[in-house]
């Protein structure tokens, strides 16, 4: 009976251990699958952005007539520590939040790290994202915000200048999936590494 058990057991284990493996390939696939992704991505946007210098002219896509003033980012990258070793890093992309609302988001989240517990935090973001209206204002919202970011370039904008535009905020989503993936493909060679440990 002992023997049975010991060998369910050490089966069990094995398993487990396999399963740790399989994981840790399945993220290195999806990984490298992302890294090729984001490669065509950055490409694609290199040429649209040429293309669209060729018809509009190198005097109006030029990186003289950039915004160089201090001002919000319109793009902001939030990271959940997830407060427990055994859970990890989670980053979200918040994209073209007006500068109003990043001043409001950044004076709120400085007030709620100095004197709120991360419960309450949570709950008001999630209460704050519920107000915050159907997903057709946030659409138009965005749309609003993509065409003030190219106002500098003029009024008749070049459509390839707004898909380099699209091609180029592709990407970045594909980075911030390329750094969840990471995170977990870390997590899951760190537990293969502890499951050789184990057999030796």
């Amino acid at each position: 009976m002992q023997i049975s058990e010991d060998g369910n057991q050490s089966s069990n284990e094995i398993a487990g251990a396999d399963q740790n493996i399989l994981n840790l390939l399945d993220s290195m696939d999806n990984y490298l699958t992302l890294v090729d992704s984001l490669s065509s991505s950055l490409r694609q946007g290199w040429l649209e952005l040429a293309s669209a210098r060729y018809s509009m002219g190198a005097s109006r896509v030029n990186s003289s007539l950039f915004d160089l003033k201090s001002h919000h980012a319109s793009t902001t990258l939030q990271v959940d520590n997830a407060g427990t070793e055994t859970e990890l890093p989670r980053f979200t992309l918040c994209k073209w939040t007006s500068s109003d609302e990043a001043k409001l988001e950044e004076d709120v989240l400085l007030k709620s790290k100095s004197d709120s517990p991360p419960v309450q935090h949570q709950e008001s973001e999630e209460r704050k994202a519920g107000e915050s209206g159907s997903p057709v204002t946030a659409n138009n919202h965005a749309e609003k915000e993509r065409f003030k970011s190219l106002s500098m370039f003029g009024t008749l904008v070049s459509p390839k200048l707004r898909a380099t535009q699209s091609t180029f905020e592709t990407a970045l989503e594909t980075l911030v999936e390329m750094s969840n993936l990471r995170a977990s493909l870390l997590c899951a060679y760190d537990q293969v590494q502890k499951d050789r440990k184990t057999d030796e």
